[in-house]
């Protein structure tokens, strides 16, 4: 948790204000629109509002802006909810919904027309398009914008009451259709949509604009510093004319930073609901996606997730992170809390000749070197084993330390091994069994274990290891801005998801939990995924072993 000050640009404004008093103390709020699943930029976002409040001993609010009934629903509500308190905040009892501000919203609407500042316009939602004018050009005042206020008070009395057809009038604010910014140019602040919304059902058919809801909520809430994301920058004019207008106190003040923008994916909710509906993916929570419930369920930590919101910190300017950032934060939290196992993923069948059929040994293995406390654990080594196929080449090149005819490599915690000879399919070619002679004078740990060989394998006793499958996820995209192409689903990568059903793992891991993680040897960080509840043992690879962030860090001294 950020609990120490920072040399952010916002905290700095924060820090300027508590100086001056112009706050009581610091109120921020998370805002989210419950139209989709959140994804790791809404982390930044959920880790900078809660974390500001945290920082200076101020309070966060969780606020649905609920003001759309036809692209919301309680599912997302509720993914949202689980998100947050996943990533270690807590709301407290300031849980909100615009919705539950609709009729006091109504009200200021109401004080807008009586001051002159709102009237009701019928021109289409094309017909005020065109006549918005653009960036070079003023735009045309709509006919109906001398509308009297009486008039206006009736208009949109029945507008609520549910005379008129939806999108037949709107509710404009009056401001300045000559205005340089295109949002001034009286905006849109209540529309007709007969749409059922999750809370309130069927008993409005009048919705507020998020333009004229937000700042208000805000404003009805307390908030001190409304912080949001760069393209609401041309917003904040309006933002701040809506709650002069309808004279608050002491408003509170919006502040932009850039978003995050990550490397091989999409951050816009419109593209990740397009991923999902058009079934590019598994549902939201597709370990591939950047969602944070599919981050989650891939086997991130909210640990690294916080670390990495922190280290890449808050900026003005927009710009791209490098996803292997991300993968650099989650290595180094599962360094230090994984447990290492030994899993084959593809597996090669392997006799050792001259080890006693009905023996089997339980030999000592550490847990987590990185973290001594872990303790250790007993594995089971027997005559059958099993290897990774691509730790066996009968014809290697120079430096290939593995295992090969007539080579020796050391079994991790057991014995060094030697192979004698190679079983082939007799119709294929394919090799299907090795078969070698074992060294007992060189148990791992013993005071005889003097030799040493340049390889070491991880395997699993065949009699005792238990059957699982292993998704092996890469990037979603091939482009590191896949948005570059019109269409950007031409960029996804087809080989995103590669799904092993015959790997083999110890039986130390027989029935784990579901967002159990683990280290497996050589092989990557994983995740039991929730699968394993209905399927047998389902594991997630997060991420791999082989860090690129921190050999770029070392090339560029940092």
């Amino acid at each position: 948790m950020m609990t120490t000050k920072s040399s952010n640009f916002i905290h700095n404004i924060i820090e300027e204000h508590m100086r001056n008093n112009k706050y009581e103390r610091v109120h921020t709020r998370f805002p989210p629109e419950p139209n989709g699943y959140l994804h790791i930029g809404h982390a930044k976002s959920i880790c900078l509002n809660f974390g500001t409040a945290l920082l200076y001993a101020g309070l966060c609010n969780l606020r649905f802006d609920d003001t759309n009934p036809s692209k919301e629903e309680v599912e997302y509500v509720d993914s949202i909810k689980e998100d947050v308190r996943w990533l270690g905040f807590d709301w407290g009892d300031r849980l909100f919904y615009a919705s539950d501000y609709f009729e006091r919203l109504y009200e200021y609407a109401i004080q807008l027309i009586k001051a002159g500042k709102a009237y009701v316009c019928d021109l289409s939602p094309e017909e005020i398009r065109l006549h918005r004018g653009t960036l070079t050009q003023p735009g045309q005042e709509s006919p109906y914008r001398s509308r009297s206020v009486e008039e206006n008070l009736d208009l949109f009395e029945r507008m609520r009451a549910g005379e008129f057809a939806d999108g037949s009038k709107v509710l404009r604010a009056k401001i300045d259709m000559a205005s340089p910014n295109l949002n001034l140019r009286d905006p849109v602040i209540y529309r007709i949509m007969r749409a059922e919304h999750h809370r309130t059902g069927d008993k409005w058919c009048i919705y507020p604009m998020y333009d004229y809801a937000h700042p208000l909520s805000d404003a009805i809430e307390g908030i001190t510093h409304s912080i949001c994301t760069c393209e609401f920058e041309d917003h904040r004019p309006l933002y701040d004319w809506v709650l002069e207008a309808v004279d608050i106190e002491n408003p509170p003040q919006q502040i932009e930073f850039a978003r995050l923008n990550l490397s091989h994916t999409v951050m816009s909710k419109r593209k990740l609901r397009q991923l999902v509906e058009k079934g590019f993916v598994n549902g939201w929570d597709d370990p591939r996606m950047p969602t944070i419930s599919g981050l989650r369920r891939r086997g991130y930590t909210p640990e690294a997730m916080r670390d990495f919101c922190e280290r890449i910190g808050v900026a003005k300017a927009n710009s791209v992170v490098d996803i292997a950032y991300l993968e650099h934060c989650i290595r180094e939290d599962l360094n230090r809390r994984a447990p290492r196992v030994m899993a084959v993923l593809r597996p090669l069948k392997l006799v050792i000749d001259n080890y006693p059929e009905d023996r089997v040994e339980m030999l000592d293995a550490q847990n987590n070197p990185e973290s001594p406390d872990m303790g250790s654990r007993r594995i089971p080594f027997s005559r059958v084993i099993y290897i990774e196929r691509d730790d066996f080449m009968e014809d290697p090149p120079k430096k290939f330390f593995r295992l090969s005819p007539g080579k020796e490599v050391r079994l991790k915690h057991a014995y060094i091994i030697k192979c004698e000879r190679v079983v082939k399919d007799e119709q294929t070619g394919e090799i299907v069994e090795l078969h070698c002679t074992y060294d007992p004078e060189t148990r791992s740990g013993a005071s005889s274990d003097a030799r040493k060989v340049k390889g070491t394998l991880h395997w699993v006793s065949a009699e005792h290891a238990i059957k699982a499958e292993v998704r092996l996820y890469d990037h979603l995209f091939l482009k590191d801005n896949p948005e570059e192409d019109e269409d950007f689903t031409s960029n996804l990568n087809p080989n995103s998801l590669e799904i092993l059903s015959d790997c083999y793992v110890e039986p130390a891991l027989a029935g784990v939990n579901p967002g159990t993680r683990f280290q497996f040897l050589r092989q990557g960080y994983f995740c039991v995924d929730k699968d394993t509840l209905e399927s047998g043992l389902v594991f997630n690879r997060v991420v791999s072993l082989k860090d690129s962030w921190a050999k770029i860090s070392a090339k560029k001294g940092s």
